[in-house]
């Protein structure tokens, strides 16, 4: 299981961030997606609200 913390999580938010990857590109594996898609969608809900 990953979390926030993991590095492969840490990664993919990375790249996702820098618009090389989208979320759709996260590989299906264990929970991986779900955390990513997590902070990716909170970073776009922080937007926001600026």
């Amino acid at each position: 299981m990953f979390d926030e913390n993991s590095g492969i999580v840490r990664t993919w938010v990375s790249v996702i961030r820098a618009g090389r990857y989208s979320v759709e590109d996260v590989p299906s594996l264990s929970n991986l997606q779900e955390v990513v898609s997590k902070i990716i969608l909170g970073d776009r809900k922080t937007d926001k609200k600026d």
